[in-house]
Formats: C-alpha cells, structure tokens, sequence
C-alpha cells in the first residue's frame, strides 16, 4: 500500500471510530502497515473524527520519524510492537470508548469473552463455542517499559498454547486492536466494543450470564 492509499484509509477510519464514540477529544492513534518496515500512523494532539493528510506521518519499526521536525505519539512505540511481533499485522487501531476503560478499570489482568457470537471476528475461532482471554495491562507513562510488558505476555501465552487475541487493554486507557488491514481491524475493533458493552451492562446488573 502506498502512503497516499494509507493516509486515506486512517483518515475514514478515524470518522468511522469518531462517530462511534470510540475517540473522545484528541484520544486515540491509528496506522498502517507500509511498504519497507515503515509505519503511517496519526499525529499526536489531532481529533480522530477532523484528520487531514497533514494528521499522518511516518515513522520505522522502533518509532523513528522519517521527517525529524515532526514528532510522533510516545503510544506509536504500542503500535511498533504490534508490528514487529505479528508480522501480519498490517493496521492497528487504539481507541478510548466508556465500556472498555470502565471494564479495564474493574477487571484484573484479563476479562474473559465467552459464548458471543463475534468471537468468529478473532483468528482461530471458527464458532462461539469459545473462551478467549482478554489482556489488561496497568496503564504506564513509560511506553518502552509497558510494551516489553505486553511483549512478555504475548510469549507466555504463545508458549502455553493459549489463543493470543489480537487485541488487548490498558486499565482506565483504552483498548488496542490489529488485523491484516484496516477494514480488519475496524470489524475486530467493533465486535470487540459489542462484547464489551454487553459484558459491561452484566456487571452492573449483578453478575456475568449465566
């Protein structure tokens, strides 16, 4: 995919994730996989729903700007991760909706999804008949260290056989999504933000279905 083609997909996606509410204020980042180890990704302090071309710059692997006047998100270091540990990651969306910092905010250190049909919209998973478990990390000022957190975990689970969703939290943050492009993306980061939502409203009624 060329930079043009990128920008313009981010740019619709952004609207897209606006409209749901999912990028209050300037909250949010959103990029995209480019030719060469190179990543498109949104600039920091820009609404979501109001991008222009200008919003987008591009950065390497480890979060280096090509263009060095413009300075990057330190949360574009979350989307390098992504990146390098799934080599076919081509989009990744960081999105700040209520049901997934408040269900952040009340789990532990993952919230289980079972038994929803949207499951299908995770690699692996052919029916709802399924468990997968949610990470959720503390929410940390220092990307680096949080990230070789995250990293940590995605080893674990790998070695253990455990299904590795593609997606995770960050307590009281928001959530992180991936898939081969930006359309993936977009479906799992709303069947996602169904499941969420619908775990969500159990709790305040007293408890998880039964």
């Amino acid at each position: 995919m060329e930079l043009a083609e990128a920008v313009s997909r981010i740019i619709g996606a952004g609207r897209r994730m606006d409209v749901r509410g999912w990028v209050p204020a300037t909250a949010g980042n959103l990029s995209i996989r480019l030719p060469g180890d190179r990543i498109a990704v949104t600039r920091s302090g820009c609404h979501k729903g109001f991008l222009q071309d200008g919003h987008v710059m591009v950065v390497d692997l480890d979060g280096r700007p090509e263009d060095p006047s413009l300075r990057p998100s330190a949360e574009t270091l979350l989307h390098c991760g992504v990146y390098r540990h799934f080599p076919e990651a081509g989009a990744v969306l960081h999105g700040h909706s209520v049901p997934n910092t408040v269900m952040s905010r009340m789990s532990g250190d993952e919230i289980l999804l079972e038994g929803y049909e949207l499951l299908k919209a995770f690699p692996g998973l052919p029916t709802h008949e399924a468990t997968v478990g949610l990470p959720v990390f503390d929410n940390d000022q220092d990307i680096a260290r949080l990230q070789s957190r995250v990293s940590a975990r995605w080893r674990e689970m790998a070695e253990d056989d455990t299904i590795v969703p593609p997606g995770y939290l960050i307590r009281g943050h928001g959530v992180y999504v991936w898939a081969a492009d930006m359309d993936g993306a977009l479906a799992r980061l709303e069947a996602l933000e169904f499941m969420l939502g619908c775990e969500l409203i159990a709790q305040s009624r007293g408890g998880m279905f039964e």
